[in-house]
């Protein structure tokens, strides 16, 4: 078992990824290695799945450099550019994250924005009624 474990660490987030997906799909060895890699690659198959695995390389080097607050701010922060405000704020509020970073991350959707949805309005409003 220690072989298996320092070679998984070798691997890294993909190593991770890859021992979780194979414990939860049910298939074992070899067999179970290829179909799970395959289904990480959806339609593309075995090459799509090591494509995949080699894009965690690259996302976990980059969240491990700069922090996973940064990286979202920065997802997000383009995001916004394309994507509507209120569909983006609701998105964040079902984020399984810190209350601290779904602030921060709001106010990061939140800023610059030209324009207020609905429902990004908070708090009370008056209303006058005028009788005739």
């Amino acid at each position: 078992m220690d072989e298996v474990v320092k070679k998984v660490a070798a691997l890294g987030l993909p190593g991770v990824i890859l021992v979780v997906a194979m414990a939860t799909s049910g298939a074992m060895g070899g067999i179970g290695l290829i179909s799970t890699i395959a289904g990480f690659g959806g339609p593309l198959g075995l090459a799509g799945g090591l494509a995949f695995l080699g894009l965690m390389t690259g996302v976990g080097d980059i969240i491990s450099g700069y922090g996973i607050d940064a990286v979202l701010k920065a997802v997000y922060e383009e995001r916004k550019k394309k994507e509507s405000i209120s569909s983006l704020r609701k998105e964040v509020k079902e984020l399984p994250i810190s209350e601290n970073l779904r602030f921060t991350l709001l106010n990061v959707i939140q800023s610059g924005s030209r324009s207020v949805d609905a429902e990004d309005m908070d708090g009370p409003k008056t209303v006058e009624i005028i009788e005739d």
